[in-house]
């Protein structure tokens, strides 16, 4: 890879980064804290502060943001940090702008879909950020620098931590059962969207290609998108015949155009796709134990 395509990779990343801190932001500001609802992280502990004492979430939110990070310097490195500053300067700023703008929830009068809609627009969000590098900060600090040290999953410390927060909402002024409950609602619906969000980024695909074609189609895949594919021999039982079956395991982002591909090849091919639950290797997950 080129300097120049390196730095039109890191302008699109952050670019990305951008718009799903945005739509976190959004989902805060224009539907959670109006109603008095709140979630984890260091959003949460503001929103908490907030209700407590009408200080804004997005000041709150970068000392705390600030504070971690310089705890975790020497611990999660200089690259880390830095990048985990930016991206919490940025949340701040658009909290603290969203607050301003924002002061009735879009859903008036509706605490529980301001839970549901708020949780998943941040989740979505936060999915997009952290598919390009980004990340929101706060828990996320805690959580990496107790896992350096401890044999204690990334999700439990999250979980636990998320929980403690959203039940001290229950005794600041405002605070009540049902705005607790709604808030822990809201904790598992951007749980379950977050996933989502994050596992459809990285979603690959499994294609098995049962062509007399499959020659021309695998040289159309290695030359138009840079990708390998494999051979097996296969005995069809009907047929009687030994044939080749050609396998590629590609991202989802390559789906519709190895389709197209093999269409424009040979219009009569059998095409089986599959999901792939995780794919380890070169352009792919590493593995991490």
């Amino acid at each position: 890879m080129t300097k120049n395509q390196k730095i039109w990779r890191e302008i699109r990343n952050y670019f990305m980064i951008f718009v799903g801190l945005a739509i976190f932001s959004f989902g805060w500001t224009a539907f959670m804290i109006p109603s008095h609802l709140t979630g984890g992280g260091a959003s949460g502990i503001g929103t908490v502060f907030y209700f407590a004492t009408g200080f804004p979430v997005g000041i709150t939110a970068m000392i705390i943001n600030l504070v971690l990070v310089l705890i975790a310097w020497k611990v999660l490195g200089t690259r880390f940090c830095i990048n985990t500053a930016i991206c919490t300067a940025m949340i701040s700023l658009m909290l603290y702008v969203g607050q301003l703008y924002f002061t009735e929830p879009l859903v008036p009068d509706d605490v529980f879909m301001s839970s549901i809609i708020g949780s998943a627009l941040a989740a979505f969000g936060v999915g997009i950020a952290l598919n390009f590098g980004g990340n929101t900060g706060g828990t996320d600090i805690v959580a990496l620098m107790i896992g350096k040290y401890r044999n204690i999953s990334y999700g439990r410390v999250t979980l636990y931590t998320n929980i403690l927060i959203i039940a001290s909402s229950y005794f600041v002024p405002g605070g009540s059962m049902k705005t607790l409950v709604y808030s822990m609602i809201g904790m598992f619906v951007y749980i379950y969207v977050s996933d989502l969000v994050i596992e459809g980024y990285r979603q690959s695909f499994q294609y098995f290609v049962f062509s007399l074609k499959n020659q021309e189609i695998a040289d159309a895949i290695n030359v138009r998108l840079g990708r390998g594919a494999t051979f097996f021999k296969a005995y069809g039982s009907f047929t009687k015949e030994e044939k080749d079956v050609l396998m590629i395991i590609a991202h989802r982002t390559d789906r519709s155009e190895i389709i197209k591909i093999i269409k424009d090849i040979d219009d009569e091919a059998f095409i089986s796709v599959g999901k792939t639950s995780s794919v380890f290797g070169k352009n792919f997950d590493r593995i991490k134990i």
